[in-house]
């Protein structure tokens, strides 16, 4: 059965991750660290066999992906449904400030009630079904090859959760750091999980874990 390699990163940091400020669908820069993460990350992966490199159209992913694209020869491509979950109202507040104004929808956010969405925003059952579905569409081009795929935490959490079985609701137990490297392989019967989470790149600078970003 033919298959896809996936590389799979989450973008570099930015002002509002080291904020703990909820980003969702807005577009929020790079700041210093991420831009060397993405530098860091772009090195990591220059000598790779990459057939192609699709990144979320938000700014933060496609910085990344511009900066691995220049150190990897090809050409990064925006694909709007690989971005972060939109988050509604929650967008630009802080966590702290979630749970002052909107106390019970906190909660349901906290349980993650997979069908819950903030108000203006989706809901994780949302974010599964997009992510799954723009993940396979994109895989199926370059069956036998290899791909980068550049969004965002709660994207990546997606593709862990389909390559690992694990449910929507299970509690995270895994790491969705800033620009590291994830591998994962596609096929027709879905995702399964190569390696996850590799640091060594940045071994210098430590990369912000966070939710949702």
């Amino acid at each position: 059965m033919e298959a896809t390699r996936i590389i799979a990163i989450r973008h570099g940091e930015t002002a509002w991750n080291v904020d703990a400020r909820i980003q969702g669908q807005l577009d929020i820069e790079l700041n210093r660290t991420g831009r060397w993460q993405a530098r860091r990350a772009a090195q990591a992966l220059a000598t790779e066999d990459i057939d192609a490199i699709y990144s979320s159209h938000l700014l933060r992913a496609w910085e990344t992906a511009d900066t691995i694209a220049e150190a990897t020869g090809r050409m990064a491509q925006a694909i709007e449904a690989l971005q972060e979950r939109g988050f509604g109202v929650f967008e630009g507040k802080t966590f702290s400030q979630i749970e002052d104004t909107w106390p019970e929808q906190a909660l349901k956010w906290r349980k993650r009630d997979p069908h819950w969405r903030p108000e203006g925003g989706e809901s994780l059952q949302d974010l599964q079904q997009r992510i799954v579905r723009a993940t396979s569409e994109l895989a199926q081009r370059h069956l036998g090859g290899q791909i980068v795929l550049v969004a965002h935490g709660g994207v990546l959490d997606v593709m862990y959760r389909a390559a690992t079985g694990q449910d929507l609701q299970a509690p995270r137990t895994w790491n969705l750091g800033n620009a590291t490297i994830n591998r994962l392989l596609w096929t027709p019967d879905g995702l399964t999980l190569v390696g996850w989470a590799d640091t060594r790149h940045l071994e210098d600078d430590e990369a912000l874990d966070e939710t949702s970003a």
